[in-house]
């Protein structure tokens, strides 16, 4: 229980008016009522008994009236991602085809079960991230199943079943759980260097996601250079695009681990790949291209501190035509990286406006990734954050 549980609930008023850092005539004014109203609901000699009063303090201070009632609640997306993860965790966790226990459904064909692990990544790349969720256990059971049925030919669609399950969840930012997803594709995908080289991907997105920075730009180049072609200039475009992801990902493994000038060779080393590549192709689910590249160059800078430098590049490749063709998950989990640049460049209201781009191409993105709710809390907070960006930091209960 947070101690601010405990206080009256005009003790909580004065509590988040301080937290916003407004002052009693503030709060009162767009409360439309007296300064001496507001000092009264705060030591107690006023009480609070109407709920429409609540509700719209509770909208001025930003905060979810169960908050300033001081009910223990979670926001509802809070519950919502523990229970989609452990519904993930559940359908990870099954052992019947290992322990040849009956199970109601026959093996899907190999190639039924192709289409249903394609329409899984495409609902994931739309940023559909419940919709993902409620496919996932029947896709990730199916996927078993058929591939004890049929274990060479289903292979590639088993890969990619838990490639996508470890994506989702590094996402919802259970990387835990992530690591047996990506532990399973690569283990299936060994052998098969195409196969390892797309796991490959999933792996760097869980090694980043749990702090593992050294472990993952290593990894990350072994697996890059394993799935290279000798000679870029005659490399398969779907190879090179494995290739070049895995370099963006040592690349920001690097940055990350504050060795700014391996991540910026890296990402130069990738923009030969993606310049053989170009833009608007999705070889194995990885958007590589130039513009991905760029994307990756303002990660870069904004982890190396260098705020403005990150802003002017985000505002030049988001005017390519590369912007428009990557998937929307891809897009609005960059705008999300972009606010926060906007913020540490001392532009809050910029990266209001972003944030609602991000949401308008992909509302899970801010509603259901913890990511994007930190920065929407963060963004929230400013005294010029866009009226309709404090609403639905209010709806989601962030602040």
């Amino acid at each position: 229980m947070d101690s601010t549980d405990l206080l009256p609930v005009g003790r909580r008023v004065a509590y988040w008016r301080g937290r916003r850092k407004l002052s009693q005539q503030v709060l009162a004014d767009r409360l439309g009522k007296s300064k001496s109203w507001v000092d009264k609901v705060e030591r107690g000699v006023r009480s609070l008994d109407k709920v429409s009063t609540l509700q719209d303090i509770a909208a001025v201070l930003r905060i979810d009236t169960a908050v300033l009632l001081g009910r223990d609640t979670q926001p509802a997306g809070v519950v919502e991602r523990v229970e989609s993860v452990e519904r993930i965790r559940a359908a990870l966790s099954t052992y019947e085809i290992a322990l040849d226990r009956p199970t109601p459904r026959h093996p899907l064909p190999v190639d039924g079960l192709a289409r249903e692990v394609a329409h899984a990544w495409t609902t994931f790349q739309h940023a559909r991230y419940p919709q993902v969720v409620d496919l996932l256990p029947q896709v990730v059971a199916d996927a078993q199943r058929t591939h004890a049925h049929d274990p060479r030919r289903s292979r590639t669609p088993l890969v990619e079943a838990y490639r996508v399950t470890a994506a989702l969840l590094v996402k919802l930012g259970a990387a835990d759980v992530a690591w047996l997803a990506v532990d399973r594709a690569m283990t299936a995908a060994t052998g098969d260097r195409v196969l390892v080289a797309a796991a490959a991907v999933q792996l760097g997105q869980v090694l980043r996601a749990s702090g593992r920075t050294k472990m993952a730009k290593s990894v990350m180049l072994a697996a890059a250079y394993r799935i290279a072609p000798p000679v870029i200039e005659f490399g398969d475009p779907a190879e090179l695009s494995l290739c070049g992801t895995l370099l963006v990902q040592a690349a920001l493994a690097a940055a990350r681990d504050g060795d700014d000038r391996t991540a910026v060779e890296l990402l130069d080393e990738a923009g030969e790949m993606a310049a053989r590549v170009g833009d608007g192709h999705d070889y194995h689910r990885t958007g590589f291209g130039p513009t991905a590249v760029e994307l990756g160059r303002i990660v870069v800078a904004a982890e190396r501190g260098d705020a403005e430098k990150a802003v002017i590049l985000h505002e030049q490749v988001t005017v390519r035509d590369g912007w428009r063709w990557l998937p929307a998950e891809h897009r609005a989990a960059h705008l999300i990286d972009a606010a926060r640049a906007y913020l540490h460049a001392d532009d809050p209201v910029t990266a209001g406006r972003v944030l609602m781009e991000a949401d308008r191409i992909a509302p899970a993105e801010i509603r259901h990734r913890p990511a994007g709710r930190d920065i929407l809390a963060q963004v929230a907070r400013e005294p010029t954050a866009p009226t309709t960006l404090t609403h639905l930091a209010a709806t989601l209960g962030v602040g």
